[in-house]
């Protein structure tokens, strides 16, 4: 039976019309395409190449042969090519920068896809810095940045939203949304114990700018827990509210550990970018993580 290497060496020294240059080509030593080329002389039982006092020239046979197998041969290389890159992109470490905040909603799913990631905790300008000068193969950011040499996709929407326990009685809460009551309801929330990721407020500052068309709202914050996830699983086991992103909740108001106190329709959903340099060569990558991201940002409160 013939062997496929063979042809692939009779290939290189076709094109190369040389011995040696073939064996540079093909890392092996130039006996062993010489003998390589005897082998496949002696399986088609016609000789293939002439020697000349540079290097050799292919026989009518050769021509014949070549004109035979090049377009499949070219076939099967570009497979095994296309089956080389997916390993080598399968076990590249790949360099992700995302907000820690964002990093609760979708850390797990992008380590549950790759073996090896470096994570960058950083917000949006930051990280588009960071890819704009190519120290990252990929940000994940809520804001979209459109230059020459970078690339992006949306992803995703995320949504503020406001939270509390589950054993939290916002009966009262209800009726005075459900009246419009504005007034009534921002003084419920007054009352409340309030939970935040950060001592500026900016989430519960941009919900409370569209839900009641103020710069800042009154209270202040009786627990400051440097990240969304601690915030809500601390939350989980007390009392109080909280504004977080809808991802970040869904699996608690899933698992009726927390449950959604107000999603307010004057809130707007925002974009998640999945952004990258332009030729930077893990577009395959890129691609996958799109489409896990979509996946995941599809399924959504």
């Amino acid at each position: 039976m013939v062997n496929l290497e063979w042809y692939r060496t009779f290939k290189a020294v076709y094109k190369n019309g040389n011995f040696s240059v073939a064996a540079k080509e093909l890392f092996m030593s130039q006996p062993a395409v010489s003998q390589q080329i005897s082998m496949l002389e002696a399986h088609v039982g016609n000789k293939l190449f002439n020697r000349k006092s540079k290097g050799v020239e292919p026989t009518e046979y050769a021509k014949l042969l070549n004109n035979l197998i090049i377009d499949a041969l070219d076939r099967l290389e570009s497979v095994e090519t296309g089956f080389r890159a997916k390993a080598e992109d399968a076990n590249r470490l790949i360099s992700v920068g995302i907000s820690k905040h964002l990093f609760d909603c979708v850390g797990n799913l992008l380590i549950s896809k790759f073996d090896l990631i470096d994570f960058t905790f950083a917000e949006n300008d930051e990280l588009f810095a960071l890819v704009d000068a190519k120290k990252l193969d990929f940000a994940i950011t809520t804001k979209r940045f459109d230059t020459f040499d970078t690339t992006y996709e949306i992803v995703g929407k995320i949504k503020l939203i406001m939270v509390a326990p589950a054993n939290l009685d916002i009966t009262e809460f209800r009726q005075r949304l459900k009246a419009d009551n504005y007034t009534e309801i921002e003084k419920w929330l007054n009352e409340q114990k309030w939970y935040s990721h950060d001592a500026r407020i900016p989430h519960i500052k941009l919900f409370w700018l569209h839900a009641f068309n103020k710069k800042r709202p009154s209270m202040v914050p009786n627990y400051i827990i440097p990240s969304e996830s601690e915030m809500l699983r601390l939350l989980a086991k007390n009392e109080g509210v909280a504004v977080t992103w809808n991802c970040n909740a869904r699996n608690y108001i899933k698992e009726n550990k927390l449950q959604l106190v107000w999603n307010s329709f004057h809130v707007p959903e925002e974009f998640v970018y999945l952004l990258a340099p332009k030729n930077n060569n893990v577009k395959s990558i890129f691609d996958v993580i799109e489409k896990e991201l979509k996946l995941f940002f599809g399924n959504r409160l």
